[in-house]
């Protein structure tokens, strides 16, 4: 089949699929990945087409919806977050548009995109599948992700969902109806697309593993928990030579990274980082991310840039970090203990999560590394990391069992029965 896949937001919105394409290219299909102009290389790097959509968060830092993994750099003030919003959800329509060319028989939707997708396959008759790295549909069993992870009881954990949706639901209407209009498409609001999507049982593969968060009992059918996605790297990819000297020189140290949060805050951060690590006198390495995180020029720091987690987090002792899906699950599968910092959106429920299966340390709120002891306490968690041995046995236990899925599989599966029943929306 000619497949697009379609993903908007940061780095942790946009890798896993690079893997989910490479699979499904190993397979026999031929596939396109849709995303922003700085993820060009790592779309291609996949053996992948690359496909421009606009708003690139990285040059123009919009805010991504409510349903993104990640919001790297919010405006101040919740209408100005709700205008921003809305011009990234309208841009993305267009390039949603423009990206699907004719020829195309199936469509894969993240979060972002899917509730502008839905349209798109509508109109040009093709079948599309949600791929979710986030649990985004109504539950008892937990809040909203972006909730934090503070339980309402069964009652109001499924009444927020429902209106989590219809928030989501407004956010896109005004790019919804541009958007059907510009396909020739009959009025129909996003909710009412969402339901009809809802009402047939449609399949939704979730990209997260059951290790952290169960398959709900009260999930309508369709909607099936395959485990993680992992980012692409080439087989014979190698840590930098530089990294590969330090980590010979000593005990394994402590990762330190936020990841595309903190955009700014560089400098406030390293300071912060490099005081914690001299406290616990461990060894450190600090991921400039999007905050350009800086450690001092020693034999017990060094600052990278950007290199696989896959290859760099299993010689770790402890990771600190943002807690997005895709580094929290990182962490997991290296069977390294975490010190999770969420910062914001789904973070704090990942941080939960990870902490709630024994392979985390209490979660520290980003905003708390302002207090007067925010040093003292990040190092305590640094420490607490790194020698407590039955945190590290319950991640190493978690580690083994996130080991034996394949959620990239179970996506090339889908897709294969999709092609060959010549399926059609």
């Amino acid at each position: 089949m000619k497949i697009l896949i379609t993903a908007a937001g940061s780095h942790g919105d946009i890798a896993p699929y690079t893997g989910v394409g490479a699979r499904l290219k190993d397979a026999g299909h031929e596939v396109a990945l849709a995303t922003h102009d700085t993820y060009a290389p790592l779309v291609r790097a996949a053996g992948l087409e690359f496909r421009r959509l606009p708003a690139d968060p990285r040059t123009t830092r919009p805010a991504p919806p409510a349903t993104a993994g990640h919001n790297p750099a919010p405006p101040s003030g919740s209408r100005a977050l709700l205008r921003q919003a809305a011009s990234f959800i309208q841009q993305l329509g267009t390039g949603l548009a423009q990206a699907t060319r004719p020829d195309t028989e199936l469509l894969l939707l993240s979060a972002t995109t899917a509730p502008l997708g839905w349209h798109i396959a509508e109109a040009m008759g093709i079948p599309s599948l949600d791929l979710p790295l986030v649990p985004n549909a109504p539950t008892g069993d937990f809040a909203p992700v972006l909730n934090g992870g503070r339980s309402l009881g069964r009652w109001g954990n499924r009444a927020a969902g429902r209106l989590s949706l219809r928030i989501v639901d407004r956010l896109y209407a005004g790019a919804a109806r541009d958007l059907r209009t510009r396909l020739g498409l009959p009025p129909a609001t996003p909710r009412t697309v969402r339901r009809r999507s809802e009402g047939s049982n449609r399949s939704t593969l979730y990209g997260f593993s059951q290790v952290l968060v169960p398959r709900p009992a009260d999930w309508r059918a369709g909607l099936v928990v395959v485990g993680n996605w992992w980012p692409w790297h080439a087989p014979d990819t190698r840590l930098p030579r530089a990294l590969e000297d330090f980590l010979a020189a000593g005990p394994p140290p402590v990762y330190i990274g936020f990841g595309s949060m903190a955009s700014g805050e560089g400098e406030r951060l390293s300071s912060l980082a490099v005081r914690a690590v001299r406290r616990t006198k461990v060894r450190a390495i600090l991921q400039e991310g999007w905050a350009n995180l800086a450690g001092e020029a020693s034999d017990g720091i060094l600052t990278i840039g950007e290199v696989p987690h896959a290859l760099l987090f299993p010689r770790m002792s402890a990771v600190v970090h943002h807690c997005g899906a895709g580094t929290a699950a990182a962490g997991l599968r290296a069977a390294v203990p975490t010190v999770p910092v969420p910062v914001t959106a789904d973070q704090p429920f990942w941080a939960s999560r990870l902490a709630t299966a024994g392979a985390a340390t209490t979660p520290i709120p980003f905003q708390d590394l302002t207090a007067a002891d925010a040093v003292p306490r990040l190092a305590e968690a640094i420490i607490r990391a790194t020698t407590d041995p039955a945190l590290r046995a319950h991640t190493a236990r978690a580690a083994s069992r996130l080991a034996a899925e394949d959620g990239a599989g179970a996506v090339v599966k889908t897709v294969d029965l999709m092609a060959a029943h010549g399926a059609r929306r």
